[in-house]
């Protein structure tokens, strides 16, 4: 599956409420964490939401929706 870079965010939460709307869409989707555990009080990590590119557009427009509230 070719996997295709949604969204990023420092917010753990909101990569998580991403993925919840994805998958209520039946949108394949995996947040990958980039956070360095040596460092989680001094520097804020990302978290990056993925979606495969045959779903790009939807979730594009899912993701605006969630954007929008």
């Amino acid at each position: 599956m070719n996997w295709t870079l949604l969204f990023k965010t420092s917010l753990y939460t909101e990569a998580a409420i991403v993925k919840g709307k994805l998958e209520e869409n039946n949108i394949p989707v995996q947040v990958l964490n980039k956070q360095d555990s040596m460092y989680v009080l001094a520097l804020p990590g990302m978290h990056e939401v993925y979606v495969p590119g045959q779903f790009k557009e939807l979730a594009i427009s899912i993701l605006n929706e969630v954007l929008r509230n």
